[in-house]
């Protein structure tokens, strides 16, 4: 053997992977509308109101009689006699005027 060394065939070992991360950022906008609605109510209230009046009306009556000729009434006589008590005839009759009328209270009561 001379000097010189003796040089094998190279080994070749499997690939060493190795990996490195570069990162990048990518901005992906998402829009999500909204909406606001406002709406306003108006309510109608409705009064009724019913006024009402009242009124009164009195009615008056008058009768006149022809008594005929004799003493003129005076205090505490009249048509109903004295004291408010109807005047009777002969047999407690009412008294007959001339035409054959009848003395006493008037007809029906009229008025209020």
């Amino acid at each position: 053997m001379n000097g010189r060394p003796c040089v094998m065939p190279p080994i070749v070992h499997p690939t060493k992977c190795c990996t490195q991360h570069h990162c990048f950022k990518t901005i992906v906008p998402h829009i999500h509308p909204s909406h606001t609605q406002h709406v306003n109510h108006h309510m109608y209230q409705h009064m009724h109101y019913y006024p009402h009046t009242e009124s009164v009306a009195n009615e008056v009556s008058n009768q006149h009689f022809s008594c005929g000729g004799g003493r003129p009434p005076g205090p505490g006589f009249g048509p109903m006699g004295p004291q408010g008590q109807m005047p009777m005839g002969p047999q407690g009759q009412m008294p007959m005027g001339p035409q054959g009328q009848m003395f006493g209270p008037p007809g029906p009561f009229v008025g209020r």
